[in-house]
């Protein structure tokens, strides 16, 4: 496997490739990525690829644009160094937020993205918990939309008391957070949250008084949808709140906003490098994606099943 097989990673998180590239026992491919004295991106691949399978892991997370462009470079550079197959690796979609046209005049980000991903040279994309499922059919190549809650879900039964109630922070992650629920054997409770007299109105549907709530979600992006969720768990008599969720972009004041909150602790994947700022709060905790990701670019280079992996 190891002959043929080339792992190379972005600026993003070379962290996570590290970890990936571990987890395969292959050492990463050397590339020169920088930039031109006028901030344009410049790639230069410095091992050979041809005739090989390509992983390029690269998450699209802030800053956005300028990860999204290196992605693309480094896809064209590879492009033209024939490899026999060049995959993306994305394990933080940015831009997925806009998927439909919901209003007039607005543009879909995540068909866009899609067909930027796909001129530049991918074959292949694997990705970790896309905002909406919907995106995978904007790509006309095989897409691996594997989830992270698999791990999150391993680190949550070393801590099970027997009282867990799992929250849905919002309508859209109800379906995520039941079957989260189901393989817990957790009751699930929803937050209806709605404007009232020009105020935001939250509160719990279901049972969480003197139980310890879990708040499950994709994404913690300014972190006021999981701020309202731990009130609205608080006023209704939660014994102690925590939350999960796959991609901690945090951005703005997210930590500055939950540090008052009664949140216990927040656990996140490293889908996304967390800042200074936010490895110095003492409340987040990190689990990697690298062994699941790592287990999709096995399989995948081995022509074996992924199917196993794409359930949360």
């Amino acid at each position: 496997m190891q002959s043929r097989l080339v792992i190379l990673s972005g600026n993003s998180n070379p962290d996570l490739a590290r970890k990936v590239c571990s987890n395969l026992g292959v050492q990463p491919a050397q590339a020169l990525i920088g930039r031109f004295s006028d901030g344009e991106v410049r790639v230069e691949i410095q091992d050979n690829v041809r005739g090989k399978d390509v992983y390029v892991v690269q998450s699209t997370s802030p800053p956005v644009n300028e990860n999204l462009v290196e992605l693309l470079v480094m896809l064209d550079a590879l492009k033209r160094a024939s490899p026999r197959c060049i995959n993306a690796v994305i394990p933080y979609y940015a831009y997925g937020r806009k998927d439909k046209k919901d209003k007039p005049r607005v543009s879909i980000t995540a068909r866009m993205v899609a067909d930027l991903l796909t001129v530049a040279g991918a074959a292949r994309v694997i990705t970790v918990n896309l905002h909406a499922d919907q995106i995978q059919g904007f790509f006309d190549i095989p897409v691996d939309h594997l989830f992270g809650e698999r791990a999150l879900l391993e680190d949550v039964k070393k801590s099970m008391r027997g009282d867990e109630v799992v929250v849905a922070p919002d309508a859209g992650g109800v379906a995520r957070a039941r079957a989260f629920a189901s393989r817990l054997n957790a009751d699930l409770a929803i937050l209806d949250s709605r404007d009232k007299n020009q105020a935001r109105r939250s509160f719990i549907v279901g049972d969480v008084k003197g139980r310890r709530v879990i708040i499950l979600d994709d994404m913690v992006d300014t972190g006021r949808t999981l701020l309202r969720t731990v009130e609205g768990a608080a006023a209704a008599g939660a014994a102690s709140i925590v939350a999960y969720c796959v991609h901690p972009v945090l951005s703005g004041g997210a930590v500055e906003r939950l540090e008052s909150s009664p949140l216990e602790a927040l656990t996140v994947m490293d889908t996304v490098p967390l800042s200074r700022k936010v490895l110095a709060w003492g409340r987040i905790r990190t689990v990697s994606i690298a062994p699941i990701l790592a287990e999709a670019i096995r399989r995948v280079h081995l022509e074996e099943s992924v199917s196993s992996l794409f359930h949360g």
